[in-house]
């Protein structure tokens, strides 16, 4: 997929354009990248960032933030 092909979303608790995650699905990856370094893509599978999700709703990273 080209990345002018990538569909980002970012959360409705996002300020602005800026100081955001975004996330896209291409194929069988979940892609992650930040509002102010689009350039920069992470990816992932479904499992592993439902995993992640599950342990910042059980509150696992709440020290980091």
């Amino acid at each position: 997929m080209k990345p002018e092909e990538i569909s980002w979303q970012k959360s409705s608790f996002s300020t602005g354009n800026t100081n955001c995650v975004e996330v896209a699905v291409s194929g069988d990856s979940i892609l992650l990248r930040e509002s102010d370094a689009p350039h920069e893509i992470v990816a992932t599978s479904p499992e592993k960032l439902r995993a992640f999700i599950l342990g910042v709703k059980a509150g696992e990273f709440d020290h980091l933030v």
